[in-house]
């Protein structure tokens, strides 16, 4: 009694159609594939975005780092 067979899904995906109509139905799943493309194209850009920050903070680390070198030089002799 628990478990449902195929009939009763295919009983319940005939009320759905019925209900909410073929078209509907396609322009539903058209809408969350577009959401979903959206949201991954986001998040690659999201991660290039990111890659590009430590780009920049790691090049800035290395300038500040080679101006203490230099400075240490200049200091000693």
């Amino acid at each position: 009694m628990g478990t449902f067979s195929i009939w009763h899904w295919l009983i319940v995906l005939a009320i759905i159609v019925l209900l909410f109509g073929r078209g509907r139905i396609s322009d539903i799943m058209g809408d969350i594939a577009e959401g979903l493309k959206n949201f991954k194209k986001n998040m690659s850009e999201d991660n290039s975005s990111q890659c590009d920050q430590r780009k920049s903070i790691n090049s800035n680390t290395e300038k500040v780092s080679n101006k203490h070198k230099f400075s240490d030089t200049n200091n000693v002799g």
